[in-house]
């Protein structure tokens, strides 16, 4: 089963970062002597030529080099934009994304990656069971949701995509502050809505439908640079502007959802918040075992668990 363009999208953006940034095995020495002597930021900026190198750290920042599954947790609060007034908030996506990583031969690295979301009431860990539609007042059932596998290679200049891909995700400059590199990235993308109004007429709304997601990762200059690190364990934070999402109901409404995340990569299952991981175990318990992992369109599905205009 093959992914949506809206699967594709929110894994990729997740999966990306900036380009830019050298690695040099601590081994080698550079042309002011020995590496241990120097002003880490310094000898970070230094190390631009390689591009293996280039694709080692942005990896590392982002994924792994060892052939392992990085977890990485974020809590997206979710509001709703009507293209006028204050942001209102709406409810929060509990969202844990599972890749397993490993080395090719070309010098860049590979991920298949798996994502998991559960509803909650906003800014809390209480399940979303039922949401009432602020605008319309119906009681809609929250589409907890599964994603991927998706495959994302990762070389020295960013994410490599094919002629054909939609989805072609920016490196924007990378910024060096104090012990940090921020690592930045912006995409848009956007595809023609599989709901049509006669037979979703709830959900169906614009032809088009629309996903905006800027994001950086930030990561300590010493992760960066120890051999013995196979991840840094990076900060996550991004914003998605994106078109309602069918469950919702909101296909007449004009605006979109803005979401702001705030996550970071875990060193192991065991750092998921407790309550966290009780949704997830409720929910989307495939993501605590991959092997049991079944291929998910995430529109695909919506449409043929709900019922119509339901």
């Amino acid at each position: 089963m093959t992914q949506g363009p809206l699967d594709t999208a929110r894994r990729a953006a997740l999966l990306t970062g900036a380009a830019g940034i050298m690695f040099a095995a601590t081994s080698r020495a550079s042309s002011d002597g020995d590496t241990g002597t120097q002003d880490p930021a310094q000898h970070l900026m230094r190390l631009l030529e390689d591009p293996a190198a280039r694709a080692r750290v942005r990896t590392k920042i982002v994924g792994s080099i060892a052939p392992e599954t990085v977890y990485t947790f974020c809590r997206l609060h979710i509001y709703l934009w009507r293209n006028d007034g204050n942001l209102q908030p709406l409810y929060t996506l509990q969202n844990l994304s599972a890749a397993t990583w490993r080395a090719l031969p070309n010098g860049h690295y590979a991920a298949t990656q798996r994502e998991a979301g559960v509803y909650t009431q906003f800014d809390t860990d209480e399940l979303l069971e039922q949401w009432r539609n602020p605008v319309t007042d119906d009681v809609r059932e929250p589409f907890h949701f599964r994603g991927g596998p998706i495959s994302i290679e990762i070389g020295p200049d960013g994410v490599i995509t094919g002629a054909g891909a939609t989805l072609k995700p920016r490196s924007m400059r990378l910024d060096v502050l104090g012990d940090t590199v921020l690592l930045p990235t912006e995409s848009a993308f956007s595809f023609p809505t599989p709901f049509k109004e006669q037979e979703w007429p709830k959900e169906a709304g614009d032809p088009t439908y629309y996903w905006d997601s800027p994001i950086f990762f930030a990561a300590r200059i010493a992760e960066i640079l120890d051999e013995s690190v196979s991840f840094a364990r990076s900060v996550v934070q991004y914003q998605n502007l994106i078109s309602f999402h069918p469950w919702m109901g909101m296909g007449k409404t004009p605006g979109r959802t803005y979401g702001k995340a705030l996550g970071v990569k875990l060193g192991a299952l065991a750092e998921l918040p407790v309550a966290v991981g009780a949704l997830f175990e409720a929910k989307t318990p495939e993501i605590f075992d991959l092997s049991t992992w079944q291929p998910t369109r995430e529109f695909g599905d919506y449409m043929q668990q709900w019922k119509p205009g339901a």
